[in-house]
């Protein structure tokens, strides 16, 4: 048991420290002197603890060139192992992708073996500099290549769009939100689209956490978006 105030010298005895004992005793001084003492500044630090090990631990998720030293998880691998294991739900926004058979090839899998999985893309359709194509033409013929082209399953998932980067006078590539979450808890927020190189050569950076609370802050800010119309669905073919 620990007097209400230790020494260092008391602290590096009792908790087998070799350096760091003086910052601990002024902070239990700092304690003491709002009246949190012994046993109450224990029980205080053990709740702090627990509460730090009970919080979602966080992974580094990067693209880009092997640096001996630098330890983190591939974006590559980290969507395909999400993917592949999704059980209930998947939510994926992106800015663009590229060579859509083998961006969605595992997603459609995961969608044709599993019944009841709920699938959402969020797209963005942009029109290019100069275009004066009626919007619902574009929005026709990006529905069209994508149905028919890009996405490599008989079975669909619901695709939703941003309108705002079809009017003439709008913004472009509004819909710019690189996430993915699954089965309500695992969430990457990442600077990559859904590209080769975004998941190979560039140099991108994204966070990896199982979070409930996250994952539903997130999911329900997009169904909302959806709800409200400012996402709306892309047409079937």
């Amino acid at each position: 048991m620990l007097p209400d105030s230790p020494t260092p010298t008391a602290l590096e005895a009792a908790l087998g420290l070799s350096d760091g004992a003086e910052q601990i005793a002024s902070d239990l001084e700092a304690l003491a002197s709002i009246g949190i003492r012994g046993e109450a500044a224990a029980v205080w630090i053990r709740t702090l603890e627990q509460a730090i090990d009970s919080a979602p631990a966080v992974d580094l998720v990067w693209s880009g060139p092997e640096v001996p030293g630098l330890h983190a998880r591939d974006t590559r691998r980290v969507n395909e192992e999400l993917l592949r294991n999704a059980q209930h739900s998947v939510w994926i926004s992106t800015y663009a992708y590229f060579d859509g058979p083998r961006a969605f090839a595992d997603l459609a899998h995961r969608l044709e073996t599993m019944a009841d999985l709920r699938v959402a893309l969020l797209l963005n359709i942009q029109r290019t500099r100069g275009d004066t194509t009626d919007p619902e033409h574009l929005v026709r013929r990006f529905a069209d290549r994508f149905w028919g082209t890009d996405w490599p399953g008989a079975t669909r998932p619901d695709v939703y769009y941003d309108p705002r980067s079809l009017e003439l006078d709008g913004p472009t590539g509004v819909l710019h939100a690189k996430a993915l979450v699954v089965d309500d808890e695992s969430v990457l927020i990442t600077s990559a689209n859904l590209t080769e190189a975004a998941f190979d050569r560039n140099i991108e950076l994204g966070l990896l956490t199982r979070d409930r609370r996250l994952a539903a802050n997130i999911t329900t800010h997009f169904q909302t978006l959806i709800d409200t119309n400012l996402l709306r669905p892309l047409p079937s073919a």
